[in-house]
Order: C-alpha cells, then sequence, then structure tokens
C-alpha cells in the first residue's frame, strides 16, 4: 500500500493521519500535480496542473459560477488552459465554461460530441467559434497526450441514443502509482463497461453526477476500491444529493468522503507516490459562522 497522508473526513468529523512518510509539501525536485475540485455550487468544475505545468480545466459549472472559476485561475495563476475538457452539454457543467472562454485564453477543448439544444450551450458553441478554439471530439478508450509523465485515458464518451449524463466523458488519469478516476455524470450502465477497463485499485474517485442515484453502484465501488471520494455539490441543492444509498455505498468500501458542499476548494496534491488532501473549510465551519 502506498505511503501517503490522508485527511479523513466521515460527513462530520475531521481527523489527520499519517503513514509512514510525511508528503513534502515544498521540495523544488519533485514534480508535483495538483487537482483542484472548485467549489462552484451544484455542479462540476476540476482545475489540473500537471508536472510539467500544464492547465487542464474539466468543466466551468453552472453559468453563475463562470466568474468564480476565472477567479480561482487567476489567483493560481493560470493564464492559459492548455485543454479545457466539456464533459457532456448539462448547464451545470457547460454554463460557466462561457465566461471562462471570454476571459482566459484556451489552447484547445475536448467535447463529448452530444448536442443540445438549450440558449447555454448555443452560447458556449458561439464563444469557441468567436475565439477560433480547435474542438476534438472524445474517443473511447483513447489517449489524451498532454504531459509525457501522465497517462490520461478517456474511459467513456458519446454514442448513439445515449442522453446527456450517459455520453459524459469519464477519465482515468494516471501519475505514477495515483490513479484518478473522473466520472462526470455517467450512469450505472457506463460504471459497468468502466469498471472491466480498470485493472488497478483507485486512489481518488470524483464520484458521479454529484450522488446521484444514478450512479455509483455498489459492485462499481468494490471493483475500483476508491480510497478518496470528491462529492461535488450545492448544500441547498433540490435534487438531494447525495443520496443515502451512495454515500452508504462509499462506508461500504471504506472511502474517506469529502464534498465540496462541506469544504469548499478541495485540493489534492501528489508527487505520483505520496498525496495529500487539503480542504478549503474544515466541516464544522459552517456551524458557527454567523
Amino acid at each position: 500500500m502506498m505511503n501517503k497522508i490522508r485527511m479523513f473526513l466521515g460527513l462530520t468529523v475531521l481527523v489527520f493521519y499519517f503513514c509512514i512518510n510525511d508528503y513534502p509539501i515544498h521540495s523544488d525536485e519533485i514534480s508535483d500535480m495538483q487537482v483542484h475540485f472548485i467549489d462552484v455550487g451544484q455542479g462540476d468544475s476540476i482545475l489540473i496542473k500537471t508536472p510539467h505545468n500544464k492547465h487542464i480545466l474539466i468543466d466551468g459549472g453552472p453559468p453563475g459560477a463562470g466568474k468564480k472559476v476565472v477567479a480561482y485561475l487567476r489567483k493560481h495563476r493560470v493564464e492559459t488552459i492548455d485543454l479545457l475538457i466539456a464533459t457532456h452539454p448539462d448547464i451545470d457543467h457547460i454554463g460557466g465554461l462561457v465566461t471562462v472562454l471570454k476571459q482566459v485564453n484556451v489552447e484547445r477543448i475536448l467535447d463529448s460530441g452530444k448536442l443540445h439544444t438549450t440558449r447555454h450551450y448555443a452560447k458556449y458553441i458561439q464563444q469557441i467559434q468567436k475565439q477560433k478554439i480547435p474542438v476534438k471530439i472524445a474517443e473511447q478508450d483513447k489517449k489524451i497526450n498532454i504531459d509525457p509523465l501522465l497517462d490520461i485515458q478517456v474511459l467513456n464518451t458519446y454514442k448513439k441514443f445515449r442522453t446527456n449524463n450517459q455520453s459524459s466523458i469519464a477519465l482515468k488519469v494516471t501519475y505514477k502509482e495515483v490513479d484518478f478516476l473522473f466520472m462526470a455524470d455517467v450512469e450505472i450502465q457506463q460504471e459497468r463497461q468502466i469498471m472491466k477497463k480498470i485493472k488497478d485499485d483507485t486512489e481518488i474517485l470524483k464520484v458521479a453526477h454529484h450522488g446521484s442515484n444514478t450512479s455509483t453502484s455498489l459492485a462499481f465501488l468494490r471493483e475500483i476500491k476508491p480510497d478518496e471520494a470528491i462529492l461535488t455539490y450545492s448544500k441547498n441543492n433540490h435534487y438531494g444529493h447525495p443520496v443515502k444509498r451512495v454515500v452508504k455505498n462509499l462506508y461500504k468500501v471504506k472511502a474517506n468522503i469529502y464534498s465540496t458542499a462541506a469544504l469548499g476548494n478541495i485540493v489534492i496534491r501528489t508527487n505520483g507516490e505520496t498525496y495529500l488532501v487539503i480542504p478549503e473549510k474544515e466541516p464544522l465551519d459552517s456551524l458557527y459562522a454567523n
């Protein structure tokens, strides 16, 4: 089992514990990968800083989160997005990208290819055309080349007769010994196919569809064996996310649960051998807020 520092959240209790070797937070000798789960409320937006300082942005949250995503990028000195990935055309994933495309330089886009007939999707397409950004349609099982130290594989994308969520781009990102699964909004049917491709245990799982009842079966979790589970949702969402079944399933496989609703922005830093989970807030902060 790899050495790691993990910050454990059981929804209400935060516990720090350390394994054999301390994680080196500051070291010029180690090229870190950073994954930022940006708190955009009810939606997804994830920033990946690769070891060679390339920037990948996965989704942009709902329309109202666009300014927050841009501010977050600027705070972390991201001047160029080398690859923007729009997992699927639902408003809580591409809504904020309209603002991002207007204000941040984007080199290229990977899109699911799933078309949608909403006003926000039309604005997203219009900005791509206006900025003349190259777009590639994701292909299942293909690798994404952006940093030679990372192995990035497309596990799921659009096929005919699939819904928006079923067409989500799901990704496996591997840096040496550390695996991330970004599940977007895929459903149980797609999880069944994805689990056949996962040969190793997964360190970090971005839970599909904000913890909805459509996804995250116990069979899937038992197959991938996640150590850490990240839930992205708004505390006051009217969908009931995350549902009790998903939370119970995560507990059954002994995954540590983190949520943007409770902890705000969540950053994971890794040198490919160990990793550190850094939440913006402590889970009890909201209880003492005025």
